[in-house]
């Protein structure tokens, strides 16, 4: 069963047919993939994009002389002009690579938090933060002197606005920095309010959009929003690069986040100057291989197109909750009316870990733990969630067997 009786269909079974490591078992059955959220699976064209540069073309980048460094200078640079596409950046210089979506907040946490923000202002998070959202707030507080400040979550899951709006009240918040889509509830958060809210309380704002992106189209110039990053691994594409967006003006106006080669414009014993934006940003040898495979990647996704993912990914999310909802036992952590595949859920008489483990036994891949969240348990009164989460390969069929396997599981630990 690959799609919901009545609804639009989508092609998954095409689709699934371009990530190989979906052909095989585990223990002798079929592999079940409910990890995305994690990372997700790669398509035969990031894997080849990444396997002919080394074979074909391979060297350095941007110094580079002779031809296959200007060939894969340019292979190279094309994700940049691709992430600037993907996002309706107005130019390609917003677009700085990092490793991951974590070093991307870091980064900003460390050239404009340290670099711009002045002692005595604050920054605003949320309760349902993952750590790399929260833990750089809290060093740039400890060295820094900047207040940082929490707004609530409701019991459904969603952003507390009112709440929001009272903490930025005083004008002394410099940041607001939220996720867009919560990795353990499935929320998206209302990004276009947050950030009319914020502007006009004189603070800027960075968007966390590592599970976004992922499944909706982004639009960083009619979000207006000033900051906005995510992780190539979860977009299909390969772990070790991430892009960070900024707006012109506040890349221009911040400090670079390290020094050495390839960020700078000269240097003596005395002193450096930089190079331009984004490279400013940019130290070391880059991820070469890494932004040719999120170029593949990102082509890839613009060939599904948004629209379908993310109607694919509805029908999975409705299809998921009614058929979890039908398990005495089973809770699901959060109600958002604007949620998207990331079911995080709890198990009477079960820990999460046995749960995930007995999953396995039946090849079906979960995640389970925190997810780098602990706050947000605290806040819904648990310690670790079982969590399943949706890719463009996911099928209506991987959820009845989680529902099924799940019921003999709950039978098991009765």
């Amino acid at each position: 069963m690959n799609a919901i009786p009545g609804r639009a269909a989508f092609d998954v079974s095409r689709v699934r047919a371009d990530f190989p490591i979906l052909n095989q078992t585990v223990r002798g059955k079929k592999l079940v993939f409910l990890d995305s959220g994690a990372s997700a699976q790669k398509p035969r064209v990031v894997i080849d994009a990444m396997r002919d540069a080394m074979e074909m073309q391979y060297a350095n980048v941007h110094r580079g002389a002779h031809w296959m460094s200007e060939r894969t200078t340019e292979a190279f640079e094309a994700a940049r002009d691709s992430a600037a596409r993907l996002m309706n950046a107005s130019s390609r210089d917003q677009i700085v690579f990092t490793r991951n979506s974590t070093e991307a907040m870091n980064l900003v946490a460390h050239s404009y938090g340290r670099g711009v923000m002045k002692p005595g202002q604050a920054v605003v998070i949320s309760e349902m933060e993952h750590h790399s959202n929260i833990v750089p707030w809290q060093l740039l507080r400890d060295s820094h002197g900047i207040e940082l400040r929490v707004a609530r979550v409701t019991d459904a899951g969603e952003l507390d606005m009112e709440q929001l709006e009272r903490l930025l009240a005083d004008g002394k918040v410099g940041l607001v920095s939220i996720t867009h889509m919560s990795n353990v509830l499935g929320t998206y958060t209302p990004a276009e309010r947050i950030i009319q809210i914020a502007h006009a309380h004189g603070a800027k704002v960075l968007l966390d959009g590592s599970q976004a992106i992922v499944h909706r189209r982004v639009d960083v110039a009619a979000l207006d929003v000033d900051f906005y990053a995510w992780t190539g691994h979860k977009l299909y594409g390969p772990t070790g690069i991430g892009v960070l967006y900024g707006k012109a003006e506040l890349l221009e106006a911040m400090p670079p986040f390290m020094g050495g080669g390839d960020m700078i414009s000269s240097v003596t014993f005395e002193r450096s100057t930089w190079a331009r934006v984004p490279h400013k940003f940019e130290a070391g040898t880059p991820a070469i291989l890494e932004g040719i495979g999120l170029d593949a990647a990102i082509h890839y996704v613009e060939g599904i197109g948004y629209e379908a993912i993310a109607a694919h990914e509805q029908v999975l999310t409705e299809h998921a909750l009614a058929k979890l909802a039908t398990i005495d036992g089973l809770h699901i952590l959060g109600r958002a009316q604007d949620r998207g595949g990331v079911i995080s859920f709890t198990l009477d008489g079960a820990h999460a870990h046995d749960v995930a483990t007995l999953l396995d036994q039946s090849g079906i891949a979960v995640r389970a733990g925190h997810h780098c969240a602990e706050p947000l348990m605290h806040r819904f009164g648990v310690d670790s969630t079982a969590r399943a989460t949706f890719g463009v390969y996911t099928t209506a069929g991987e959820i009845d067997f989680l529902a099924e396997t799940l019921g003999r599981i709950k039978a098991f630990f009765a």
